[in-house]
């Protein structure tokens, strides 16, 4: 739920939401939560057309504007809104631009000590909640060069696998008891990547009959969105965002590789991307503005704590939870936030 904020090279300020465009609900426990966003004008309804092209048969179906049985929200005036509001809160202290390197329990004082990317001690912790799916995984290690945050399962893996030939589930068992389920759940979440395109344009794709789109039968594109035609965004100029599908991001990435993707892999991606997308037999112009964006880890292909929501260690005191857990959207992300709040709130007067 992330918005970007671009420069065109006229000077004008572009703002692109480049990770989900919206959400839907369909749990009464995170339609409450939605509700007093609502009220709060956090989020709003994005009443729009919605469709679908076929680039086989190269047209468009089910664009017509009709009532939906879930309403798509969206951030105001972006979708980082919201956890904008929630890092305001009353009682939360937030830090920005601090990576977290290290994970270390200290089994004699029952305390978390977290370490920084830079090495800095961070601080002492009766309790953890964390959020990201490569939190023990080795494509933190692909990405950064450094071990996974949570980097027990590595240390046993390499330990035992090497030199003593156990079994993948022993490993575990040997590191950690209480948390070895979800550790070897943990360890290497399957992810689909995608490719981000935001374009600007100077006038509305007025022959485009909707303003948030799927796409069949394309190896390349998956969806599209009209930024500019949600609610309390600039309409100075038409914004769209193209989204790619996860089999060309997965070839684009197998070819590139897990670093950060070079200036001239960006460009073929997003020249590529703009080309399918005008490929619809529509007139739609040149833009002003294109600027491509991978989302290495968009969607988890798992989901890992489906009955749990989220992974829980009492005895540590250790909560991990996101899409991951339950399901690949905002909502699964909703209802894992609220599944881990809800135990460490039961262990308010032991902390």
């Amino acid at each position: 739920m992330s918005q970007r904020r671009e420069i065109s090279e006229d000077g004008r300020e572009l703002l692109f939401d480049h990770g989900a465009p919206y959400f839907t609900v369909t749990n009464p426990d995170v339609l409450s939560v939605v509700t007093e966003w609502e009220s709060r004008g956090l989020v709003a309804e994005w009443k729009s057309n919605f469709g679908s092209f076929d680039c086989f048969t190269n047209k468009f179906v089910n664009t017509e504007h009709q009532e939906r049985e879930s309403k798509k929200y969206v951030g105001v005036p972006g979708m980082n809104s919201i956890c904008k509001a929630l890092c305001h809160e009353p009682g939360v202290d937030s830090k920005f631009n601090m990576g977290i390197g290290k994970f270390e329990w200290l089994e004699h004082e029952n305390l978390w000590s977290l370490i920084g990317l830079d090495g800095q001690h961070l601080g002492h912790f009766k309790g953890v909640v964390a959020s990201d799916k490569n939190i023990a995984s080795p494509r933190f290690t692909a990405i950064t060069g450094q071990p996974p945050p949570l980097d027990i399962i590595t240390k046993v893996i390499q330990e035992l696998s090497n030199n003593c030939g156990y079994h993948k589930s022993q490993l575990y068992l040997a590191g950690d008891l209480s948390l070895a389920p979800e550790l070897v759940k943990l360890h290497d979440i399957p992810i689909d990547p995608c490719f981000a395109l935001m374009l600007g344009f100077n006038e509305p794709l007025s022959l485009v009959p909707a303003n948030g789109l799927s796409f069949t039968n394309s190896k390349v594109l998956s969806r599209a969105h009209c930024e500019s035609s949600k609610p309390g965004r600039s309409s100075t100029s038409e914004r769209w965002v193209l989204h790619s599908t996860t089999e060309y991001a997965k070839d684009v990435i197998a070819q590139s590789g897990l670093e950060k993707p070079s200036k001239e892999t960006l460009s073929k991606v997003g020249n590529e991307m703009l080309q399918e997308f005008l490929g619809t037999g529509l007139t739609i112009p040149q833009p002003f503005f294109m600027k491509a964006h991978r989302w290495g880890s968009a969607f988890p292909a798992t989901s890992i704590a489906k009955e749990e929501k989220c992974v829980w260690s009492e005895k540590k005191k250790l909560a991990i939870c996101g899409d991951f857990c339950l399901s690949p959207n905002v909502e699964g992300a909703i209802l894992s936030g609220l599944a881990a709040a809800s135990k460490l709130k039961g262990l308010i007067g032991t902390l």
